[in-house]
């Protein structure tokens, strides 16, 4: 990492850092679009199992990994601040930690798991094929965890391109045991949908196994001794970094569930048909998401090393090129899902019926693209600024108070049926990017008069 001096020079170093970051998020989607692709192909209900169990797993997966996102603006600040003889013990007590929070999501999960599906009241098949997923997917979430340590900590030191390369080096693995385990092949069972969550499974074995390598073996970090040295764990660390991924983490569920939340309401008030649909749309979004959710991930760590080195001026400019970078890409990518929707739902289901819905829905999906891709790039902003909490509250009132509300409403008491569901998703992200852009403006002037007021 380096404080670029120039506008070009900014640009540069950004792009630097985003465009493995895009890649990265795009493989890691690539394996979920694996599985359900893949399950689709099996059958309508084996595609609704795995839809189903995705969406109970997205908002835990995605809100725990938040708390491991606290990693991120913590190094980018100790770089910014020279302070690189402090990130051993910040990684290291981040991986304990890690190993911790997936542990006890495990237990939860033996306990809870079961319960929640047969109150949903789903098909018996759909119900057996969502719970089998998720103990497949359960073999990885250690790995994963630890995995997730260690690719914030090589992202916050702009070494994006490692990550990158261990993920697009994963997905064959993916595909590989999908196509083995779902369909039966070289002598193994054919699990249908169950199969995916296995697949998954043992790839975050071979994505952890990678990890571990490159950390004792690549030149640029091996001098920091993760896995080679140890230290205690300690409370005063982990509370540290609870502070600020709590805050994160409750942040991305809020965002993530709402997603699951739309796809568990289709599934107690739709046919499998519906939930089947529902599912290749969230898909395709999720993976044209990558792209926002990339740039959100580059902006807290030029942001974070910016504000770290007390460059405000250079905090602001990337603010600036982040969010309209994402806003840009995503217009053209809502014009491409708008011509070829019936198309991209075919790839997903051979059911004419789903591949109607589907693209009905994706009409509806488009709209909250351009608000999706504002919010997630404020996100990332604020992050580098280590401003969590208010912004978990605009979250929480956003997609919660005013979003899922106002979607069953609609789907409930007008003719809009699942459409009303994902009105009320747009309507949520709208009001995040607002919620988040007042709170930057405030935090800017904020940590410029704290700046002022040292070089006084």
């Amino acid at each position: 990492m380096y404080h670029a001096e120039t506008f070009k020079g900014k640009v540069t170093l950004f792009f630097k850092i985003l465009w493995p970051i895009i890649v990265t998020q795009i493989s890691l989607a690539m394996m979920n679009l694996v599985d359900t692709i893949m399950a689709g192909q099996v059958g309508t209900e084996d595609l609704a199992g795995v839809a189903i169990g995705a969406s109970l797993w997205s908002p835990v997966f995605t809100g725990t990994n938040g708390i491991m996102l606290a990693v991120t603006p913590i190094i980018a600040h100790y770089l910014g601040q020279e302070q690189k003889d402090r990130i051993h013990f910040t990684v290291t007590q981040a991986i304990y930690l890690a190993t911790a929070i997936a542990m006890i999501i495990i237990i939860v999960g033996c306990i809870a798991l079961s319960p929640i599906l047969t109150f949903m009241e789903l098909e018996p098949n759909v119900e057996h094929i969502a719970l089998h997923y998720l103990i497949g997917l359960s073999t990885g979430i250690i790995p994963l965890f630890i995995s997730n340590v260690l690719r914030n900590f090589y992202d916050a030191q702009g070494l994006t391109r490692i990550s990158m390369l261990i993920t697009v080096l994963a997905v064959p693995f993916n595909v590989f045991l999908n196509y083995c385990l779902i369909f039966g092949k070289f002598g193994l069972p054919a699990l249908g949908g169950i199969g995916a969550g296995y697949a998954t499974g043992l790839t975050y074995w071979i994505i952890l196994l990678m990890n571990v390598i490159t950390t004792l073996k690549v030149q640029s970090i091996k001098h920091y001794k993760i896995f080679a040295h140890w230290v205690k764990p300690s409370l005063e660390a982990w509370k540290e970094q609870l502070a600020i991924g709590i805050p994160i983490g409750l942040t991305v569920f809020f965002e993530s569930s709402i997603f699951s939340v739309v796809t568990l309401l289709i599934g107690f008030m739709f046919s499998t048909t519906m939930i089947a649909a529902n599912q290749i749309v969230i898909s395709f979004s999720s993976l044209i998401f990558m792209i926002p959710l990339s740039l959100s991930m580059a902006l807290t760590i030029v942001v974070g090393y910016s504000v770290g080195g007390n460059r405000l001026k250079e905090a602001k400019h990337y603010s600036f090129l982040g969010v309209f970078i994402g806003i840009g890409i995503l217009s053209i990518t809502a014009t491409l899902m708008f011509f070829f929707r019936e198309n991209i739902a075919r790839l997903y289901s051979n059911d004419l019926e789903a591949i109607q819905l589907a693209a009905q829905l994706f009409l509806v999906a488009i709209l909250y693209q351009f608000s999706d891709a504002t919010q997630a790039g404020l996100q990332g902003v604020l992050r580098g600024y280590k401003d969590v909490k208010i912004p978990f509250f605009i979250a929480f009132t956003s997609y919660w108070i005013l979003g899922i509300p106002t979607g069953y409403l609609l789907a409930t008491l007008t003719d809009l049926g699942p459409f009303g569901l994902w009105i009320g998703i747009s309507i949520g992200l709208t009001s995040a990017a607002i919620g988040f852009l007042l709170r930057l403006r405030f935090i800017y002037k904020k940590e410029k008069q704290k700046v002022q007021a040292r070089t006084v």
